[in-house]
């Protein structure tokens, strides 16, 4: 139930100052960009075409993406997202990790009909399952299994529902 993430280790300076040798620079401008219209664009049908085809991500049929929602800039093609999810309002979904002594890299996969709460942050190497809700403002850490409720800093199951 933990993540699954790839590590990488570096020497000298922090993960951070290796960042252009991991992902090309002007990828990561064009996704910035991308990222920023997608993020106030109101129009769900051009969101999900900018995340398909700009962004190269996996995004299932009447998914929506709330305002101001940020893909992982560096790495959005590792992000997955069912089909009838929400994705709630300034939310974060992250695919990599850049830390002192590594940096790590995670695919994100949230099923169907999940309903993800505003102001979350889902770290790399997550899965949430099919059916599940995360409340808002939660730090999604661990997978979630398909069907549960979580929520808080530090995502704990609240109620699991069977239907």
């Amino acid at each position: 139930m933990g993540r699954n993430t790839q590590r990488y280790p570096v020497e000298k300076d922090n993960s951070l100052w290796h960042m252009y040798k991991t992902v090309s620079f002007w990828k990561v401008v064009k996704n910035f960009i991308v990222i920023e219209v997608s993020r106030v664009t109101p129009f769900l049908r051009v969101k999900n075409w900018m995340y398909r085809h700009l962004l190269k991500m996996n995004v299932g049929e009447r998914t929506s993406f709330a305002l101001k929602v940020t893909p992982d800039v560096m790495y959005p093609e590792r992000i997955s997202v069912g089909s009838n999810t929400i994705i709630g309002f300034s939310t974060t979904i992250l695919a990599h990790e850049y830390l002192i002594d590594e940096y790590r890299l995670g695919d994100v996969v949230i099923g169907s009909n999940v309903m993800i709460g505003a102001n979350s942050l889902i770290l790399p190497g997550v899965t949430i399952g099919d059916g599940a809700i995360v409340s808002a403002a939660t730090l999604v850490h661990k997978d979630v299994a398909p069907g549960a409720f979580v929520g808080g800093i530090r995502c704990k199951s609240l109620l699991l529902n069977n239907n």
